[in-house]
């Protein structure tokens, strides 16, 4: 089976001829995520991108927003108060942010060719917002302040960048040959945020999206991020419209075989944590063999993929992965 072929009975909730893996990290620095109009940083993103997927050559290929993830109405001033927050606009389809996306994930597309899946890498409209807070102006605090301050216009921001997010992905359907979208959520990082204020303040934006994306296709992975150890409540997202779920299984302390019973059922990415000093980097190869056994063993095989719980880091070598999918390609016939 090529590697289509074995994402297909993946995403089919089968089990393929071989367990496929699925790792992805970083190419530039966290200030450089929010630079697509820095020639050299976006040049090192499309090199560096193609170079993974030469050297990798992975079951799917996660294409990286690496200088994409500050929408322009975000990162055009320092945002402190509610006030700056209402300047958070749409930008439209005209605006390079949108037209240079499309352009890099193009070129990453048609380098990648027709065998393998590709997925683009998408945030939630809050998402868009918290990181630039938390990744550029390395202020942890101030997401969920102004959230709490002012719901309705955190909200109404996100909105703005929504309909910025829809003309891109109506754009990457139409103009690239992208087959599925990885879409980045996450809870409001407060206890006394509860679910029936995510379902009144989050979730609505998240389908909004989602549902959208929808139209175009049903070939979406959903990524509930617990980067840096953040935590989600994985029930609040089980009825979320994706085709294959994605979360923090060590953060979360939620494997794969009970987070595939709260996603009902659905195909399960992870396992590994990505966390430096972690199996995933410091096992030696019986060790890494057996955590993939005892993942896959209690999982099971049917729609179940290894992966990692987020990014991980960009200096691991290549020949680490590698041996990763090796061992994994060996589990059925162990």
């Amino acid at each position: 089976m090529n590697r289509r072929q074995i994402i297909d009975a993946f995403l089919d909730n089968k089990t393929p001829e071989r367990i496929p893996t699925a790792f992805w990290y970083h190419f530039v620095s966290f200030h450089d995520h929010y630079n697509y109009d820095d020639s050299e940083v976006y040049n090192t993103v499309i090199t560096k991108q193609k170079q993974y997927i030469d050297e990798v050559k992975p079951d799917f290929i996660k294409i990286m927003s690496d200088g994409f993830f500050g929408h322009p109405s975000v990162s055009s001033k320092l945002i402190e108060t509610i006030d700056d927050l209402k300047d958070v606009k749409s930008v439209g389809k005209d605006h390079e942010w949108i037209i240079k996306q499309v352009e890099y994930v193009k070129e990453v597309c048609d380098y990648a060719g027709q065998d393998v899946y590709k997925y683009y890498n998408i945030f939630s409209p809050l998402q868009y917002i918290r990181l630039r807070f938390e990744e550029y102006d390395e202020d942890f605090t101030k997401f969920v302040r102004l959230f709490k301050e002012d719901r309705e216009v955190m909200i109404q921001a996100a909105k703005n960048i929504a309909e910025d997010i829809k003309i891109l992905i109506k754009k990457l359907f139409e103009e690239t040959s992208i087959d599925g979208i990885y879409y980045s959520v996450q809870s409001v990082q407060d206890k006394e945020f509860t679910h029936d204020m995510h379902k009144e303040y989050v979730e609505p934006l998240d389908l909004l999206l989602l549902e959208y994306i929808n139209e175009f296709t049903d070939n979406v992975i959903l990524h509930i991020c617990g980067y840096a150890h953040y935590t989600n409540n994985l029930e609040w997202y089980a009825d979320y419209p994706a085709k294959v779920f994605n979360w923090a299984v060590y953060t979360e302390e939620v494997d794969l075989k009970d987070g595939k019973k709260i996603f009902k059922g659905k195909p399960v990415l992870g396992g590994f944590d990505n966390n430096l000093g972690s199996i995933l980097y410091e096992g030696t190869e019986e060790e890494l063999r057996k955590e993939i056994y005892r993942i896959l063993d209690a999982a099971g095989t049917d729609g179940v993929g290894i992966g990692a719980d987020c990014t991980i880091d960009s200096n691991i070598p290549t020949d680490r992965l590698k041996l990763i999918r090796k061992i994994a390609s060996e589990y059925l016939n162990k």
